[in-house]
């Protein structure tokens, strides 16, 4: 199974943290990797992000868990399970503020053959996580 993963500790509430997270339209002023999200992230919902890891390839998913301050997931991929793509946000309290972690995990038949072709994701996800921990403890 081919994963990415980053985490941060954010000195703020899990639901300040979620509420900068939730906000997707305000991701690529504070994540230079992420070009633009289209759609609202709310349970069911699906968007379209857009990364400068992959210029001019938008990648659609569907908010498939949607747990207020404590976990959202994304899954995406091709038909009949060939290529699943899932990334999960989780939120903690780690009693001096908030733990963030995310991870994607690719999965499905093809995973292999398709994953030769993803760089590595780690630099974009601690670039994410840092991102968020610096736009979350600015309070701007």
């Amino acid at each position: 199974m081919l994963a990415f993963e980053a985490t941060a500790h954010i000195n703020a509430t899990k639901e300040q943290v979620w509420q900068v997270l939730v906000d997707g339209a305000g991701w690529s002023t504070w994540d230079s990797g992420v070009d633009g999200v289209d759609g609202s992230i709310a349970p069911g919902e699906k968007l379209r992000i857009r990364s400068a890891v992959a210029p001019g390839r938008t990648f659609p998913v569907k908010v498939t868990q949607f747990a207020a301050a404590d976990r959202l997931v994304f899954t995406g991929g091709m038909p009949l399970g060939l290529f699943r793509g899932e990334r999960t946000y989780t939120l903690s309290d780690d009693g001096a503020g908030t733990a963030f972690h995310m991870r994607e995990e690719y999965t499905g038949p093809m995973a292999g053959a398709i994953g030769k072709s993803i760089p590595d994701l780690n630099p974009s996800f601690v670039q994410f996580a840092n991102g968020l921990k610096s736009r979350v403890e600015s309070g701007s």
